[in-house]
């Protein structure tokens, strides 16, 4: 058996895809999960998804105990365990700081003391805040944000100082991080705790930021989870996808098993170490679009995604990856087509009952003023 491998949250969407990854490239895989209700439903037990290779460990990021009985004899570290969400993290602030923050403090503090060959982080592309722009000259605007007045009256675009449209462009990673929700600066602290951690105790770091992640075996509950698996929740249920602003805002997707395959090489390949790298497709599409798509695919294009003309406070407009970065250190290409991705998606829908908890969030953010 080639080398140990721990992946907390290994339980999970994207640690469940990487433990396959691994296991198929001859590496023993261990898993720490805490199984989260919101994520597994109230069963708590092993998912049937999980490879019956994997040795899960049941526990708590945040559980010293837990966190070094998992490290022993573990050569590397993938960290992917964290609450994921803007929506509702700009209410359950605590909770989302204390798993997210305080669970990579813990992991740190117990590899100071168990270093490993390698530490891989999972960061997100919600920490650029709004995406690189470029206006009619060319000039590339880093800092943008949207103004609450422009977004009270429907204007969902980003304008310069002179009321003209900017340009979305590829984000690249030195684009400077903008944080706009609980959740973007817990991911930026997940990040830099690693690296510095990293840096200090020699233990070679990578971290990846994920753009928008689809796939299989997503939390379809989850009214928090990824926009592909919240609208496919809605139309399993016959109800319609619901879009914030007008739904033209332009998003990356990327197929989990590429994700997977990406994180395998932030471990293998010696110059990711100390480096921070976008995990993208490059694709371009808007958010109306995707539901359209979906729909389509699941055989249920009756069903119109409703446009609600509402903004919810930490969403951007537009970002998407500028990959060169990964190409160029990780030999890296996404390899699922969109198209196939999400036709894979759908026959696995076919076997899934979702509960469809979307109106209860858009209530819980709607009577906290987190929509306008």
């Amino acid at each position: 058996m080639g080398k140990k491998v721990l992946i907390t949250g290994g339980a999970g969407f994207i640690g469940s895809h990487l433990a396959d990854e691994l296991l198929n490239k001859g590496y023993s895989v261990r898993a720490l999960d805490n199984l989260s209700e919101q994520v597994h439903g109230d069963a708590t037990e092993r998912p049937d998804y999980l490879n019956p290779q994997v040795e899960l460990q049941i526990g708590d990021v945040r559980d010293k105990n837990a966190v070094r009985k998992a490290l022993e004899g573990v050569d590397a570290v993938f960290h992917l365990a964290a609450m994921v969400g803007v929506g509702q993290s700009m209410y359950q602030i605590k909770d989302y700081t204390d798993v997210n923050n305080v669970g990579t403090a813990v992991l740190m503090e117990a590899l100071m003391d168990n270093p490993v060959e390698k530490l891989v982080v999972a960061s997100s592309m919600s920490i650029y805040g709004e995406g690189l722009y470029e206006d009619s000259h060319g000039k590339k605007r880093m800092e943008c944000e949207r103004n609450l007045s422009d977004l009270k009256q429907g204007n969902w675009e980003m304008y310069d100082e002179n009321s003209n449209v900017l340009k979305p462009v590829p984000t690249p990673e030195e684009k400077k991080p903008n944080l706009s929700s609980i959740y973007a600066l817990s991911k930026y602290d997940q990040e830099r705790l690693s690296l510095i951690t990293g840096k200090a105790y020699q233990i070679p770091t990578t971290a990846l930021r994920f753009f928008n992640v689809y796939g299989t075996r997503q939390a379809l509950s989850n009214p928090y989870t990824g926009v592909l698996a919240i609208f496919a929740s809605r139309l399993l249920n016959n109800s319609a996808p619901l879009i914030f602003e007008d739904g033209k805002q332009i998003r990356d997707f990327i197929h989990v098993k590429d994700v997977a395959r990406a994180l395998r090489l932030a471990m293998e390949v010696p110059e990711a170490d100390g480096q921070v790298l976008n995990v993208g497709s490059g694709n371009q599409y808007s958010i109306e679009f995707i539901a359209n798509k979906l729909a389509k695919v699941m055989g249920k294009e009756e069903i119109s995604a409703e446009i609600t003309g509402k903004y919810r406070v930490g969403d951007v407009r537009h970002c998407f990856a500028d990959n060169t970065k990964m190409k160029k250190i990780l030999g890296f290409e996404p390899e699922v087509e969109f198209e196939d991705g999400l036709f894979e998606l759908a026959e696995w829908l076919k076997t899934q009952i979702a509960t469809d908890n979307v109106n209860k969030a858009s209530n819980e953010l709607s009577s906290r003023g987190l929509t306008i």
